[in-house]
């Protein structure tokens, strides 16, 4: 593939054309070839109407010269249920949805919602799947292909539930999920959704009977836009419940998010600041909490070796254990006192200041424990 693309820009870059390389994220080695290559189009001139469009998933394989002469453009899904169900509708064209019958329009409007709820649910963290997984509108696309397939074939008859609920649930969506307890949460979803109950009205909520005023039902099968205005009215703020969870699922959720949003704030925040202002620098706070650190833990060691003599009896498993975890202290308490030390030094000019020194000072500065 490498010789392929080298031909096609090494055209390009002569005639004038466009050149798009998909997925460059799984060739990081070819990708500093890439960059030299465009180097030497940049001295050497290349044609006006020369351009190279580069596809990737996030990466940390691409090098910075690709990065820094790149345009960069980004597609990410909206937060929130209802911002994502109504992406996957209006994903569809609009001749497509209304040129469906009414079962097809109601199935796929299920498949929406269940790829809403498949993609919005990893943000309860370990209460939404035990793994990450890269679910996509592609696998919503390739799902809906399959629905209209089945539907051609089916010439009104009854519809294969249970064949769609396969290819949903264990081929399409079930092809990225390796844990066979979100493989069973996944099918679960399909088995609330996919059934004949959907060809009309039916309850989107898993258990939403059980909470007054939270319901989202669908509606029954209509036009294009008049399906947009029913998300647009009838589906409230984002809820634990629209996922089958309780409503205490989003206490640790909305907890880390504030998090997430003060330290990005605190990250943003002015770090060079005049005396007359009165506010302490990153090096100053990283100073005091480096001093207090020490005063408390310069001088503790556990003694194992004077300990394992006190013992009247040979160490029994709870004594080892102990002992493990007195060692294990040891260890911590000597990397504190030594990246501490390590860290004055720097302030004082001894020492450059690394990375990792500069990463613990701003650990000290935003009250975080530092990264191992």
């Amino acid at each position: 593939q490498d010789v392929v693309a080298m031909a096609c820009l090494e055209t390009a870059h002569r005639n004038g054309h466009w050149v798009i390389l998909n997925n460059v994220h799984l060739m990081p080695r070819w990708l500093v070839e890439l960059e030299k290559k465009l180097d030497e189009y940049a001295a050497e001139g290349s044609h006006e109407k020369f351009r190279v469009f580069l596809t990737s998933d996030p990466s940390n394989t691409i090098p910075i010269g690709i990065l820094n002469r790149c345009i960069k453009l980004t597609n990410e899904p909206p937060a929130g249920l209802k911002a994502n169900l109504k992406r996957a509708w209006c994903f569809f064209p609009k001749d497509y949805i209304e040129e469906a019958d009414s079962k097809t329009k109601s199935i796929l409007f299920g498949l929406c919602h269940f790829h809403s709820v498949i993609m919005e649910r990893k943000q309860f963290g370990p209460m939404g799947y035990n793994m990450k997984y890269p679910f996509s509108i592609g696998d919503l696309r390739d799902s809906a292909t399959c629905l209209q397939n089945y539907m051609d074939n089916s010439t009104g008859g009854k519809i294969p539930w249970q064949d769609l609920k396969y290819i949903f649930g264990e081929i399409m969506y079930g092809g990225h999920i390796v844990n066979d307890f979100d493989r069973l949460v996944a099918n679960e979803y399909l088995n609330f959704y996919m059934k004949d109950e959907l060809l009309d009205e039916t309850e989107m909520y898993p258990f939403a009977e059980e909470e007054k005023g939270v319901s989202f039902m669908s509606p029954t099968p209509t036009s294009f836009d008049k399906y947009i205005d029913h998300i647009d009215k009838n589906m409230a703020c984002d809820t634990p419940i629209a996922f089958g969870l309780h409503p205490n699922a989003e206490i640790d959720f909305r907890t880390q998010q504030s998090n997430s949003l003060f330290k990005t704030l605190i990250a943003l925040a002015p770090q060079e600041v005049s005396s007359e202002e009165g506010a302490a620098t990153p090096e100053q706070v990283a100073k005091a909490t480096a001093n207090e650190i020490l005063d408390k833990f310069g001088d503790k060691h556990f003694d194992v070796e004077e300990l394992v003599r006190s013992l009247e009896e040979g160490p029994g498993p709870y004594q080892n254990v102990f002992i493990q975890e007195m060692e294990v202290m040891n260890v911590l308490l000597s990397e504190i006192k030594r990246s501490i030390k390590e860290l004055e030094l720097g302030f004082l000019g001894e020492l450059t200041m690394s990375e990792s020194m500069e990463a613990l000072m701003m650990s000290f500065y935003m009250d975080q424990v530092p990264e191992a």
